[in-house]
């Protein structure tokens, strides 16, 4: 999708999944890659009926509609999601929401639930238009003409694009039909109605949608700046004493380390691996991610709590000394470029496994001493493989 809207000429591309962040990662790469701006956000469904996308303007934004997904899956079954009216409480002056019409509405509904928006997003709302050539949508347009005058809201072409080729409908068929858990067949008027939802070329567009509408689109993209390069690890604080620096108290906690694993005295080797790889912590300053990893298996050693240090940081001598991997850097060849390098520029990813049965322990440590606003779990995306495409395909 990012690079076919580079090819065709795109200033910016929103990426807006469900109720999800799925798809920004890669879309933020892929948007690195070709140079064009992209906007992130996601399309929420309410409970009593009201439809619109939330855009992040900026870094408070994103955290917002994170939040809200968060909220949203939490409270639901795996693969759903709930949210109401009630769970926005306070203004968020911080995303641009699009208000997503339900033709079959009275116009009264959906002059409220504009009216709802524009009281808690603080009147940053466009209400949304599509050209997807469906039946009724001329009509449906100038209601939406009617419903912007006397809402004082502004229109914004949008694509609802789901594929970055019409050729790939039968793909998006087949897809929306193993979502359903039905055939093509059987999934019927759940199915879009064309293959009209894809990235459209920009004479296309500018055919389907007048000037005023498209220089939204661009008023919006000026207006979200956001970009996932913006987040940055934010070290705790209190993993230091008072008046000690994190460099001063990393290498006391290593050198009180070597003593644990060398009594009998630290190797000329080791110690030259450990000044070494000191030095190239301290210029990236990554002290406080060390510590932080330190304090965590440390208290599981605390509690004889089973752990394993593993992957590229079992190429730290630092590592070996407090106490994280067991790969004794006296006896193996350590190369610290695999796990650190100032080339690469990256931050450093220590894998500890903790045993099954006691994991929750140490996760609800984290939480409390460093907090849910500051801790969390992870989610792995599971994208399609050859045997499981072929499978479920064959299903629809």
């Amino acid at each position: 999708m990012v690079e076919r809207a580079k090819t065709l000429g795109y200033r910016a591309i929103a990426i807006t999944d469900e109720c999800s962040f799925a798809g920004i990662v890669r879309a933020h790469v892929a948007a690195q890659a070709v140079d064009i701006q992209l906007l992130i956000g996601s399309e929420f469904r309410l409970q009593e009926g009201t439809r619109f996308i939330l855009i992040a303007k900026n870094r408070s934004g994103y955290g917002y509609i994170a939040n809200l997904i968060s909220t949203a899956r939490r409270r639901a079954p795996k693969g759903d999601y709930y949210l109401s009216h009630k769970d926005f409480v306070e203004t968020e002056s911080n995303c641009i929401a699009v208000w997503l019409p339900n033709a079959e509405a009275l116009q009264e509904i959906q002059t409220k639930e504009i009216a709802w928006l524009k009281n808690y997003f603080e009147n940053q709302v466009w209400i949304g238009v599509t050209q997807l050539l469906i039946n009724h949508e001329s009509r449906q347009t100038h209601i939406l003409e009617q419903l912007s005058q006397i809402t004082m809201t502004p229109l914004v072409a949008i694509g609802s694009a789901h594929m970055h080729i019409s050729t790939r409908r039968m793909l998006r068929d087949t897809i929306h039909a193993i979502r359903l858990k039905k055939t093509i067949k059987n999934s019927g008027f759940d199915l879009p109605p064309n293959g009209e939802n894809y990235l459209r070329d920009i004479n296309t567009i500018k055919n389907l949608f007048s000037e005023t509408l498209i220089a939204e689109t661009l008023k919006i993209a000026n207006e979200c700046t956001f970009e996932l390069s913006a987040l940055q690890y934010e070290y705790p604080k209190e993993i230091t004493p008072d008046g000690i620096s994190a460099t001063q108290h990393l290498r006391e906690i290593t050198q009180k380390g070597l003593v644990w694993r060398f009594p009998k005295g630290t190797p000329k080797k080791v110690q030259s691996l450990i000044d070494r790889e000191l030095k190239i912590i301290h210029e990236l300053n990554y002290e406080p991610y060390f510590l932080t990893v330190f304090d965590i298996t440390d208290y599981a050693r605390s509690q004889r709590i089973l752990f394993q240090g593993r992957g590229s940081a079992a190429n730290s001598a630092v590592c070996y000394a407090l106490g994280i991997t067991e790969v004794d850097p006296n006896r193996s060849a350590m190369l610290f470029e695999r796990f650190i390098s100032k080339e690469r520029n990256e931050p450093p990813d220590i894998d500890v496994d903790f045993e099954n049965d006691r994991r929750e322990e140490v996760i609800q440590y984290i939480y409390n001493k460093y907090g849910r606003n500051r801790a969390a779990l992870a989610a792995a995306v599971v994208t399609y493989r050859p045997k499981s495409a072929f499978r479920d395909a064959g299903k629809a």
